[in-house]
């Protein structure tokens, strides 16, 4: 038995928005009747893009029919832009959640939307785009990428109870942990690290110098001075105690380099001028 949540059971029992517009600016069909899930979604918009009415027709269990109404809830009053921007998460969020087995419901939903929204715009999405994996249910490859990515999914059961991959036969559960190791192993792109000006670049050095470095060189009667910048060369003296330690060229690679770049950029390097 499913543990659904007080808002699921009320879209459930008496969901909103039910039926079909006359004559819709959008419509999106999804699922089908022998992998036991159908929705049609239909919406109108007024003369500003704004979605004014939406309809659904669902066949299916109670997630998919909740899902379908709530998203109904949630277009209305949104833009076509404001409404494409749904995903399937907010749908089961709206609803205090679904059962994890049931997440493929809100997925549906999104599909509808997006559907729906290309119909409007009188573009076209490719119908089971990709290899097939799943012949139980229609599932392709690329539908399980997008699912995995989208939803950060980990385990076999994860895409079954969001895509229905895997759920009948089991026999592509092979090809489905083929796909997730693919995904995971993935190359995360890097962040790019915001572009410094000549003056921020020469204050963050001075503030780093200043708050990470100087404390701990003074603490052996040591101390350091800018001298000058040149793109990503940082031009420094040793004073003190420093200026005549035979560990002053390690103290500036592991600690004044270290610092600046951990705090300034990556790409600095320090330079000690010639005694």
């Amino acid at each position: 038995m499913w543990e659904y949540t007080d808002k699921v059971k009320k879209h459930f029992l008496q969901p909103s928005n039910v039926g079909e517009i006359e004559n819709p600016d959008g419509i999106g069909d999804v699922g089908s009747l022998s992998c036991g899930d159908a929705l049609r979604l239909t919406f109108k918009l007024d003369e500003n893009e704004k979605i004014i009415d939406a309809k659904v027709k669902t066949f299916g269990c109670a997630s998919a029919i909740a899902s379908g109404s709530a998203l109904t809830e949630m277009m209305i009053g949104k833009t076509v832009t404001e409404a494409e921007e749904i995903s399937n998460q907010q749908i089961a969020d709206y609803l205090g959640g679904l059962p994890k087995e049931k997440m493929h419901c809100s997925v549906m939903g999104q599909e509808a939307l997006e559907k729906a929204i290309a119909c409007y715009r009188g573009t076209t999405i490719e119908e089971k785009e990709g290899e097939l994996v799943c012949e139980c249910f229609g599932v392709t490859d690329l539908e399980i990428i997008r699912a995995v990515q989208e939803n950060n999914l980990k385990t076999i059961e994860e895409v079954t109870n969001f895509t229905k991959a895997g759920g009948g036969c089991e026999r592509c559960h092979g090809d489905i942990a083929k796909i997730l190791l693919e995904v995971q192993h993935q190359p995360q792109p890097e962040e790019k690290q915001p572009q410094l000006s000549n003056i921020q670049k020469m204050r963050l050095i001075e503030e780093t110098i200043e708050r990470e470095i100087r404390p701990s060189l003074q603490l052996d009667g040591g101390d350091i001075e800018l001298i000058d910048i040149i793109g990503n060369r940082v031009i420094v003296a040793t004073r003190g105690a420093c200026s005549a330690c035979k560990s002053a060229p390690i103290t500036l690679k592991n600690l004044v380099e270290a610092k600046l770049r951990e705090f300034v950029s990556p790409d600095l390097v320090v330079e000690e001028v010639s005694k």
